[in-house]
């Protein structure tokens, strides 16, 4: 779950930057979105490995994580859309995708200290 924590992160970086501009109006660079999502697949599949590696073991809230992660997924694929057709991304999703994801990293963090 080590790896999955620390790819969340970055993408959160990313995500961060990414809303930051939007809220400036600017441009949303596709490289920089593109790098959000790929980082953040890559840690949902980690996460979905370490929960599916614990098998029953694998904790609730560990498993809850999980789950909020492949809602805020489906968020940011229906906010990636927006930015393929040229339009801007409308900033209230763009604000429950990320109140998603960051409860999501919320309970993933939780989930790890309670298994130390």
């Amino acid at each position: 779950m080590t790896v999955a924590i620390a790819l969340f992160a970055v993408a959160a970086l990313g995500g961060l930057t990414l809303a930051f501009l939007r809220l400036r109006n600017r441009e949303l660079p596709m490289g920089l979105a593109l790098a959000h999502g790929a980082v953040a697949a890559a840690a949902l599949v980690a996460l979905f490995m370490a929960v599916a590696g614990a098998g029953a073991g694998a904790s609730n809230l560990a498993k809850g994580a999980l789950g909020l992660f492949l809602v805020a997924a489906l968020g940011g694929f229906f906010l990636f859309s927006f930015q393929l057709r040229g339009r801007p991304i409308p900033i209230p999703v763009m604000l429950v995708h990320a109140v998603v994801a960051v409860g999501a990293f919320v309970v993933l963090l939780i989930a790890v200290v309670s298994l130390g």
